[in-house]
């Protein structure tokens, strides 16, 4: 029964999400919950870094600016069509983490996260210094909306659909990677690098291609981004955009499939309830007060569930499982 429950749970999430423009008929839920569905593509990819290979990396908001930057330049400066400045958007970033991740990922903890993190800097302000090329601080307009064949994704409800679906694929792969020898190998350098080397593990290969591969989808969510708000400036992809992903996926849960998803709702969600009901709440309040009760708030959540929310279905599956151990040891006591 339980694994029927498992085999339907796919089809059937995709349905009830996919309904979800038929009733909604405001577009400003609807470009809350497309720009969810984008910071899910690139937390999914940072939850499989951090979660499954124990690496931290505070550069990833450099690699969705790649990406953005790359479908924008090739679109606008060199009128690509948009299908294959998709496919450069998310490939630009994945050859970049191949190539620092090498040397970068010999250094461990708060050395990694300072060498991804001056990475991110250093990205940020080439974005600004670019010139022509990337517009500078002024960003850069006009790209294209995103097409595939004859469609063109121009309104929200489009939009909405194409990044939800994708998401949506992305979950299943991600789901059969998890459950697959190397996720297996993966989990096993998260709980002990040294015993997983001694077991044969090829730790360094398998946290490099950890890296790339949550580059990519970095890169392909900086892809849509740029094709959906058709304007980019660097201040979308700064140190504080990092600290943010890295936010999403830890409050999400580490290690948990649908952990980057809840995360990236939780942090987008209260970051737009915030900004509504301080200025009710106390008139005339800045920014600094959303701030405040954003990390108040998240401090609280990490005091209560410091596991994450992904986890909050392990301990409700657990919970369950009480009254059947207790029955059994009441019956092995008659």
């Amino acid at each position: 029964m339980r694994d029927k429950s498992k085999k339907y749970f796919w089809p059937v999430a995709a349905l009830l999400f996919l309904t979800v423009p038929l009733f909604i008929e405001s577009n400003y839920i609807l470009s809350t919950l497309i720009i969810i569905g984008i910071y899910a593509i690139l937390v999914q990819g940072l939850g499989i870094l951090m979660g499954y290979a124990g690496q931290v990396s505070f550069g990833h908001a450099a690699f969705f600016g790649l990406g953005a930057y790359t479908a924008a330049i090739l679109t606008t400066r060199f009128n690509w069509y948009t299908i294959p400045a998709l496919v450069a958007a998310a490939l630009l970033p994945g050859i970049v983490a191949a190539i620092i991740g090498r040397p970068t990922l010999k250094l461990r903890e708060l050395y990694l996260a300072m060498a991804t993190l001056g990475f991110g800097i250093l990205v940020h302000i080439a974005f600004n210094e670019g010139g022509e090329l990337t517009g500078g601080p002024s960003g850069l307009s006009g790209i294209p909306y995103f097409s595939l064949g004859g469609l063109t994704f121009d309104s929200d409800v489009k939009f909405f659909y194409l990044v939800w679906t994708t998401l949506f694929l992305l979950l299943i792969g991600v789901s059969n990677l998890v459950r697959s020898r190397v996720g297996r190998a993966l989990r096993a350098i998260s709980e002990s690098e040294h015993a997983a080397e001694n077991a044969g593990i090829d730790t360094a290969g398998l946290k490099l291609q950890s890296f790339i591969f949550s580059a990519l989808l970095a890169g392909l969510a900086g892809g849509l981004y740029a094709f959906y708000i058709t304007f980019i400036s660097p201040s979308p992809f700064s140190f504080h955009a990092s600290v943010q992903f890295v936010l999403m996926a830890v409050v999400g849960g580490l290690g948990t499939l649908i952990g980057p998803l809840l995360g990236a709702a939780l942090v987008v969600t209260l970051g737009e309830v915030l900004r509504w009901a301080i200025p009710l709440a106390i008139p005339g309040a800045g920014g600094e007060y959303q701030i405040i009760f954003f990390g108040l708030i998240l401090v609280i959540l990490m005091v209560f569930q410091p596991g994450g929310l992904g986890a909050l279905g392990k301990l409700l599956a657990s919970s369950k499982k009480l009254p059947d151990r207790g029955a059994g040891a009441k019956v092995s006591e008659g």
